[in-house]
């Protein structure tokens, strides 16, 4: 073989290397593009119908980039969830993006995957933590950033609401439903109905009980966070809502104040562990008045296509110092995950003014976005659980499930003895 022809053998494998090479770093500078990405997503009580909108979205803001992203969606029943989602996680056959409960980060901070300061390929951060307080309500910062970094994000933020039957108050002359509690205790005088040995024939609210209220922990922690009730602790070690403040108790009085609706001694007595289940009591139009989440709504009109029933805002101790219970799930990255840079940017694709307004209008949800508020304010449905969001409140928890057991206990110990 001659000179010439080893030369021009030499030159051509040298090209070819140096072609593959740019071809990777090019690759490499780009993150996934080019390259098909699958995403396992789990979540709890959204269908996947929910996510079909945001997700076509994405996947055509993908195209421009030659990136081809799948996500596939799975749902999980609220009592099976979270077990399923630790023990997934712990064999490693976890989802790369999952709901999290607004609560969730003390207990599963440690199975979440921060937001990057970069992303590769991208030359902007998705989120920076002043983009995340502007962008978002109050209450979502608190929840889902800790120690400066970003953990997961709001695609919306339910809040609880007074809901009330229309006809009920009408036939007791009450024109309007309560702003604030004692307004709340002087209907409950007008609207339940004993018989003469003392049984409730019709309640006014349902009230003072655990385990056949649903969300009665809510309630109860709505009630102590209104009162100025502290919590925790300043560094969040332990719980302090049951302390003395000034010779008073001011987390057992917001108790007293709950249990007894369940006193038959008391004249606000309204409600026992006797009753039926409270959603259901009041689709049966058997209690004028109960609390509950914006979700509610579609569930009584399903159950009771007649009821005639309206949503108020939460009433409150001070008008001046607004505090609505904040009740919502949000959406972060598993540490697991290999593919964590693409499963952030689609969330915050999610969570992103375009996104979320798929995913809110497919789930009729209030929205967490400041600038999605302001589009549901005059919603019918949203509106008012919407502008409530703006003044939502939630507190440290080690562990929701336990502290809910907790709280159940102390309603039962008050009652029961």
């Amino acid at each position: 073989m001659n000179t010439n022809k080893i030369f021009y053998i030499l030159v051509g494998l040298i090209a070819i290397v140096i072609f593959i090479t740019i071809i990777l770093v090019l690759r490499g500078m780009g993150g996934s593009s080019g390259q098909p990405v699958n995403l396992e997503f789990w979540g709890v009580f959204d269908d996947s119908e929910a996510f079909t909108g945001a997700i076509r979205g994405y996947q055509q803001s993908q195209q421009s980039q030659k990136s081809s992203v799948k996500i596939f969606y799975r749902r999980f029943s609220y009592e099976d969830y979270e077990r399923s989602l630790i023990d997934a996680l712990a064999a490693g056959t976890g989802p790369d993006i999952f709901m999290v409960g607004n609560a969730w980060l003390p207990k599963h901070g440690d199975k979440l995957k921060p937001l990057p300061a970069q992303i590769k390929g991208l030359k902007a951060p998705l989120f920076t933590l002043s983009s995340f307080k502007d962008q978002f309500v109050e209450v979502a910062y608190n929840d889902l950033v800790s120690g400066g970094q970003i953990y997961a994000l709001p695609l919306y933020a339910d809040t609880l609401a007074l809901y009330y039957n229309k006809d009920m108050f009408n036939s007791a002359g009450i024109t309007r439903p309560p702003t604030d509690w004692e307004e709340f205790n002087d209907d409950i005088g007008l609207l339940t109905k004993l018989d003469s040995a003392g049984n409730i024939v019709q309640s006014g609210a349902a009230m003072g009980t655990a385990k056949n209220i649903n969300r009665s922990t809510d309630i109860l922690m709505a009630l102590m966070l209104q009162s100025g009730v502290k919590m925790t602790d300043s560094d969040n070690a332990s719980a302090t809502f049951a302390n003395a403040v000034s010779g008073l108790t001011v987390g057992e009085t917001a108790l007293k104040y709950y249990t007894d609706f369940a006193n038959p001694r008391v004249s606000t007595y309204a409600w026992n562990d006797s009753r039926h289940y409270s959603i259901d009591a009041f689709a049966q139009g058997e209690v004028a008045m109960m609390f509950n989440y914006a979700h509610q709504a579609s569930i009584l009109k399903a159950k009771a296509p007649r009821l005639n029933f309206g949503v108020a805002p939460m009433p409150q101790i001070s008008s001046s110092d607004i505090k609505n219970y904040a009740n919502y799930w949000a959406v972060g990255v598993s540490n697991a995950s290999k593919q964590s840079d693409d499963a952030w940017k689609f969330i915050a694709y999610l969570a992103s003014r375009e996104g979320a307004t798929a995913y809110l209008n497919a789930s009729q949800r209030p929205a967490a976005r400041r600038d999605l508020i302001d589009l549901q304010r005059t919603d019918i449905d949203l509106g008012l659980f919407a502008v409530q969001a703006l003044t939502a409140k939630s507190w440290y928890q080690i562990d929701q499930v336990t502290i809910e057991g907790i709280f159940a206990d102390m309603i039962d110990n008050v009652n029961f003895g």
